[in-house]
């Protein structure tokens, strides 16, 4: 895979990120620390007499304004609910800025650590923010942002990496492979009910700070079933994930009563995160950024490996899915 020498975001130099900020009547103390971050560009900027915010540039071309309206107003709204969500900051009313060709928000700066998913504590506290936010989603559902199909994250995306990204070498063993899981995908994800979702919780989104979970980057939020705002916070074998789901859905239940029929779902979704991560690599190759940062995606080695999860993946379908202690 060849990756190209120019990017939008080669523009998007230091000057610039300082000219954007102060379009909104702010002025710029000089500092300026990039963020980890790939598929937006987000700065830490300081401002003249104030905290420091955060500048999120939002990637060219892959949304529209009405989704990020869409997803600033689903920010607001949890966090009117007093829910422990970073909302983006108005000015005249408006979230969004625009400058030099670049969609741009500014939010508060927080600061925090990942919750510990093997700590009881920390999952019912999960449980319960994950709870209220979906509470106020189910209010009505999102107009533009869009709904997690396994059209779009699972075939496209596998058709994508075979006719981009995988070894000549490798295809026809992918290609056999990730048509095998689209149809178990297909037979397995089965949602009666959508609502308006985070998306993307995992713990690198979250900032723990005194017994509280601050969601942030609401940036891939989309309609899809209850359960793929909690499938990302079970790990460690069967029953390390059983007595995390126990508490993680007492919580939950507080304040949204939660489809126990969607427990078996995690697979497919785990399925089509992994098959859909692969896609969103090669998509992001002509970002200057992405070679650099992830040099091994061109290797053959990521592939056979790639490959060999795949194939576990399959296996796992057999297994039976989680189900409820018998209190629920």
């Amino acid at each position: 895979m060849a990756a190209m020498t120019e990017h939008p975001y080669d523009t998007l130099t230091p000057e610039l990120v300082m000219e954007a900020v102060e379009s909104r009547g702010l002025l710029c103390d000089a500092r300026l620390l990039a963020l980890n971050s790939y598929e937006n560009r987000v700065y830490q900027v300081g401002i003249e007499e104030g905290e420091p915010l955060i500048a999120k540039f939002y990637r060219p071309e892959r949304w529209s304004r009405a989704q990020i309206e869409e997803e600033h107003s689903f920010a607001r709204e949890l966090a009117e609910a007093d829910i422990s969500v970073v909302a983006p900051l108005q000015f005249d009313g408006e979230s969004i800025g625009e400058y030099a060709g670049f969609s741009f928000a500014l939010f508060p700066r927080r600061g925090g650590h990942a919750p510990e998913l093997d700590n009881p504590d920390n999952q019912l506290v999960l449980g319960r923010t994950v709870g209220r936010m979906h509470a106020v989603g189910k209010a009505r559902d999102f107009a533009h942002r869009l709904t997690l199909t396994p059209e779009r994250w699972m075939q496209e995306s596998y058709q994508f990496v075979a006719e981009h990204c995988v070894p000549a070498d490798l295809r026809t063993a992918y290609v056999t492979l990730a048509e095998d899981l689209a149809v178990r995908v297909e037979e397995q994800y089965t949602p009666i009910n959508t609502q308006r979702c985070h998306g993307d919780c995992h713990v690198g989104n979250i900032l723990w700070r005194d017994e509280t979970a601050h969601f942030v980057d609401l940036d891939d939020c989309v309609m899809a079933p209850a359960v793929q705002d909690l499938w990302m916070f079970l790990s460690g074998d069967r029953h390390q994930q059983l007595a995390q789901l126990d508490e993680l859905l007492a919580g939950y239940e507080e304040f949204c009563e939660f489809d126990p029929g969607e427990l078996k779902f995690i697979e497919a979704l785990r399925t089509m995160r992994m098959v859909h991560y692969a896609a969103w690599l090669g998509r992001r190759w002509s970002d200057p950024a992405f070679p650099k940062s992830f040099p091994w995606f061109g290797d053959a080695r990521y592939w056979s490996s790639h490959i060999l999860e795949l194939r576990e993946q399959l296996a796992a379908f057999d297994d039976a899915p989680l189900a409820l202690h018998p209190q629920y």
